[in-house]
């Protein structure tokens, strides 16, 4: 089943190739989004584990971000059919090959047992996005996309020297090496401490740099600036999620070498940078989907304090994980159908929208209140679960600096989005509109995250309580 996951989006990367018509071909991702998450689907409820010693299988944080990246791709491979068909003028081929590559370099990378195997897979989807970011063809998204690659080379090379201090950590304690998560935590007490200090920080700077931490964001606002929206919702969602589980499995191995209080503070600390950087860099904003790009950097920021703080704080991080992820979605596949009406991104130029394009500046308008905490979203929720942690935690400094960075947040981009929304400037100025195409997978996104706002499953109540138990292994 595992392996299936992994073929299914790999035939339809190939199978782009083989399709001539550049009209039809879009299906294709529809095609590979249903069958890939009907295989999900399968292997949550229960398929069969494999042996200890294969290299693929789910753990708890895993299960979260393979049905969270499954559900996000399919959305975005809908709203891809109406997408490519306005955009006939180009070529989808590389397009479609490459959104397919992508979901398959994720799923290995959710997938992946191994912290080798792990880090490959990260690698690959930051190979499999780049086309996706250079799509229009221009001065601005080449030089984004050298950017993307260049920056991301850097942090998965500092990766990889994590992951060798890391194996080394249980070489120079005489123990059997092994880059397999399972071994690492069982073996985790005998493990040199100064080694796995250092590689913890090699690994979180560079996994960080794919998440998008400040200091590490910088290539973040050209490329989801550049990228068309629906790759901005992979970008957003999946890959910084993955980049996200990457550091979750190397703190449990830290957590378990009786190092988790040493990792926890790194994180909080960058946690607080990176809210810091994006509030500061939201005040102002004119470009819509910079404003994005900073709020991604602020919602990293939020995942590593809930972590860093544990019990409560995991299970708020974890929520709002799936939160962030489907929101984003949300903002933006809206901000893209905006783009598209407007021939714009600037505040400067679009404006009124709600009357120009009442659909999609809706959803826009709904996403950022959903995005910035408002009730009843599901981000209000977990943010409200990490600010309780922080209090409850013996950290009343960091709670208090939390929900000041989310006050900033909401101002900054309220200025933003009420000069899109409720401007009177002129109305669209192509033939692009609102269409069931590409609104309906909009709407589905925002219904989930009402979901996680109002009625949390019970399922899922469970799978976030195992998650917290996963991460809190004791040394």
């Amino acid at each position: 089943m595992a392996l299936a996951l992994i073929l299914v989006p790999t035939l339809g990367a190939l199978a782009a190739f083989a399709i001539r018509d550049n009209h039809n071909r879009p299906w294709l991702l529809v095609a590979v989004a249903v069958a890939h998450l009907a295989l999900t689907v399968l292997l949550l409820c229960g398929a069969t584990p494999p042996p200890d010693t294969s290299w693929l299988w789910l753990d708890p944080p895993g299960r979260l971000v393979l049905g969270l990246v499954s559900v996000l791709f399919l959305a975005t491979a809908v709203y891809a059919v109406g997408y490519l068909r306005y955009r006939h003028e180009r070529a989808n081929a590389i397009f479609i090959a490459c959104l397919n590559a992508l979901l398959a370099a994720l799923t290995v990378a959710i997938l992946a047992r191994h912290l080798g195997l792990m880090w490959v897979a990260v690698e690959a989807s930051a190979l499999a996005a780049a086309p996706l970011i250079y799509f229009n063809k221009n001065k601005r998204s080449i030089e984004a996309t050298w950017k993307y690659l260049l920056v991301g080379s850097v942090g998965v090379a500092i990766a990889l020297l994590g992951t060798f201090f890391i194996a080394y950590s249980a070489v120079h304690a005489g123990a059997e090496p092994s880059l397999r998560f399972d071994d690492l935590a069982q073996a985790a007490p005998t493990l040199s401490k100064p080694w796995l200090r250092a590689g913890f920080v090699l690994a979180l700077v560079g996994y960080g740099t794919k998440m998008g931490l400040a200091p590490m964001h910088t290539w973040k606002p050209d490329a989801y600036g550049e990228a068309p929206g629906l790759a901005g919702a992979l970008l957003a969602g999946g890959v910084t999620s993955a980049a996200f589980l990457a550091i979750l499995r190397i703190l449990r191995v830290c957590n378990a070498a009786g190092e988790g209080a040493y990792a926890s503070s790194l994180l909080l600390g960058l946690g607080l940078f990176s809210m810091a950087v994006a509030a500061a860099l939201l005040v102002g904003q004119r470009d819509v989907k910079r404003m994005l790009a900073y709020s991604s950097v602020e919602h990293m920021g939020i995942l590593a304090i809930g972590v860093s703080l544990g019990g409560v704080g995991i299970f708020g991080a974890m929520l709002h994980l799936l939160a962030n992820g489907l929101t984003k979605g949300v903002l933006f596949l809206s901000a893209a159908n905006l783009h598209r009406g407007y021939q714009s991104r600037f505040t400067t130029d679009v404006s009124g929208a709600l009357r120009g394009m009442p659909a999609s500046a809706t959803l826009f308008l709904l996403g950022f209140f959903a995005i910035t905490g408002a009730p009843p979203f599901g981000p209000f929720v977990s943010e409200l679960t990490i600010a309780r942690a922080a209090f409850l935690g013996d950290q009343p400094v960091a709670g208090a600096l939390f929900l000041l960075f989310l006050m900033i947040v909401f101002i900054g981009m309220g200025q933003t989005v009420l000069k899109l929304c409720f401007g009177d400037g002129p109305g669209p100025t192509t033939t692009w509109r609102d269409r069931a195409a590409t609104t309906g997978p909009i709407f589905v996104l925002l219904a989930l995250v009402l979901m996680l706002g109002t009625l949390v499953p019970d399922v899922l109540t469970a799978l976030l309580t195992e998650n917290v138990a996963w991460l809190e292994v004791a040394p």
